[in-house]
């Protein structure tokens, strides 16, 4: 049934999406952003109006495909079926409805890519971990991640040699020192109102190892809620400072002399309320098992950006070599002591940043982690020192992005995860990015990534 106007009744849609619309009026949301995240680790989207939104919530919002064939620099690639032919819609998630606080008026929603007729699409991120969570329970397993992002906030400024904008950072205090807190106070009491009113509950907060840098962590949530976490904490960062006249990068390496900013990816597997990774050391040497053997590749979804490479390189704590190891800052995984007697154990993994599509990089986890356990994949001896102080012995990640895809391109498991149309797109996306910055100078490469990431 149908109202004048086309759309669809109020009284149609189910209660979370009437209690929607109730809180957009009540709240005097004019536009509702239906966000996504793209194969160049970009968060793009479109709005409905308030006005359209009870029909939007259904229909979704039309797309070209071409989108999901663009890279960071908006360079469309030749990609089959990813061309001016073909069409998508944008149809959000009521679940994830969230206020912007930085943008008043405005909300959002994390959003599928379907195919008109309502249909998953081959190509869509988010359903890519949706369908890994789904594997994942065919087993009785269910995992809960979180994110831990560091970025640098400072003021976008002009160079004064007239080359790209250049990013200089807020302070020049040292890590977690008292001036560091005191100089970013304003703006981190505003990013934490703003995120606790969009359900993301705040952990922990302290200024980093580099100028600027500032790492806010947000609880722990299961695997789904966590990459949507992720991209509203991305979107909020930087709307926040924008809003404060100042620029935030979580890009993996704003400045190339200064610390780089990591997302780290902590994780448990769970079965009912049980914490596999504390109960069934089988369990967890397999998943670690299952990460250490797909982790070359992995990197290329991980650490999804050229910049990313600056950051992952021994002896800066970023995890540049595959191995694990309890409490060890220099190992890609790292198992973590819990905190206190009612704390889990989980485990982190360093070499991740967040120029990469949390739904992408997540969902690769997953498959990797549990191919480990199916497999019964021995993880090796737990490394207690750090692995670059015995040249030679453990083995290196990639060094490059292109080595990383062609890690990825030889590692059949997770080729085929990803499907034909999502690792034509991504490969094409990715080495069209390695080339684009490889025909440039660093200043160009660290401007496009900090103004996009």
């Amino acid at each position: 049934m149908r109202d004048r106007s086309g759309g669809t009744k109020p009284q149609q849609l189910d209660p979370q999406a009437r209690r929607i619309l109730e809180r957009a009026e009540l709240e005097g949301i004019e536009l509702i952003r239906f966000l996504y995240a793209d194969h160049g680790g970009v968060i793009r989207g479109k709005a409905a109006s308030r006005s359209r939104l009870a029909e939007r919530l259904g229909t979704g919002i039309g797309h070209t495909v071409a989108m999901m064939a663009m890279n960071m620099l908006d360079q469309l690639q030749e990609v089959e079926h990813l061309g001016p032919v073909g069409e998508v819609r944008i149809v959000p998630d009521p679940a994830t409805y969230v206020p912007l606080p930085h943008a008043p008026g405005a909300a959002a929603m994390l959003s599928d890519l379907c195919l008109p007729d309502g249909t998953p699409w081959g190509a869509c991120p988010r359903t890519f971990l949706k369908d890994a969570i789904a594997e994942l329970g065919t087993e009785g397993y269910a995992l809960v991640a979180a994110f831990e992002p560091e970025f640098t906030l400072g003021r976008r400024l002009p160079d004064p040699g007239g080359g790209p904008d250049r990013l200089v950072p807020l302070d020049d205090s040292l890590c977690y020192a008292g001036t560091g807190f005191d100089t970013a106070h304003d703006y981190t009491i505003k990013l934490i109102r703003a995120l606790e009113t969009q359900g993301l509950r705040v952990e922990h907060y302290h200024p980093e190892l580099g100028p600027g840098q500032q790492e806010l962590s947000v609880r722990h949530a299961p695997a789904l809620r966590a990459a949507d976490n992720h991209v509203i904490y991305r979107e909020t960062v930087r709307g926040v400072a924008m809003r404060m006249q100042m620029w935030a990068s979580l890009a993996p390496k704003p400045l190339a002399d200064q610390a780089g900013n990591g997302a780290h990816l902590h994780l448990s597997l769970w079965r009912d309320t049980h914490n596999l990774f504390a109960e069934d050391g089988e369990v967890r040497a397999g998943f670690i098992g299952g990460l250490l053997a797909h982790l070359p590749a992995l990197t290329a979804l991980t650490c999804g950006s050229v910049n990313s490479f600056r950051r992952l390189a021994p002896r800066v704590w970023s995890g540049a070599y595959a191995v694990y190891g309890p409490d060890n800052r220099e190992a890609a995984v790292r198992v973590c002591s819990p905190l206190g007697d009612t704390g889990e154990p989980n485990l982190e993994l360093k070499p991740s940043d967040s120029s990469a599509n949390p739904y992408l990089s997540l969902g690769a986890v997953i498959h990797a982690g549990l191919d480990g356990i199916r497999r019964k994949l021995d993880p090796g001896e737990a490394v207690d020192v750090d692995p670059d102080s015995r040249p030679g012995r453990y083995p290196r990640l990639p060094a490059t992005l292109d080595e990383a895809l062609d890690a990825l391109e030889a590692d059949e498991m997770l080729m085929e995860a990803l499907g034909p149309l999502r690792r034509s797109a991504y490969l094409a996306v990715k080495r069209s990015e390695a080339a684009a910055f490889a025909a440039k100078d660093v200043s160009y490469e660290l401007f496009h990534h900090l103004r996009v990431f």
